[in-house]
Parts: structure tokens; sequence; C-alpha cells
């Protein structure tokens, strides 16, 4: 059985850039024992584009 954790990163509204560093945020989950499954970017805003983008972690439950 496995936990997940869900990260949420917001994108400028300017240039849809993460407003975070997501690599750095990936790393320091794995540091804690986190496994990086996937980013998932819902498209929510009228343009198709989304507003932010979250990164799912899972581990074993001990």
């Amino acid at each position: 059985m496995y936990e997940y954790k869900f990260v949420k990163v917001d994108l400028s509204n300017w240039n849809s850039k993460p407003k975070e560093d997501y690599q750095e945020i990936i790393a320091d989950h794995a540091k804690d024992g986190w496994r990086f499954v996937q980013i998932f970017a819902p498209a929510i805003k009228g343009t198709g584009f989304a507003t932010y983008f979250e990164i799912i972690f899972e581990k074993p439950v001990n």
C-alpha cells in the first residue's frame, strides 16, 4: 500500500512559468523518501492554459 502527497505549484499569470523551482521540490521530497510519480496540469483558464500544476509523490506505507 502507498500513501500519496500532492504539491501545488502556482504558475505566473504573465508567462505561465512556475513560481517555485519544481526540480528542487522533487529533489527535496526524494530525500525524504518520496518517489516522484507525475506532474498534473489541469486546463482551467478560458484559454485552456493551467494556472497551476500539482506534483504527485508516493511512498510505501510502513
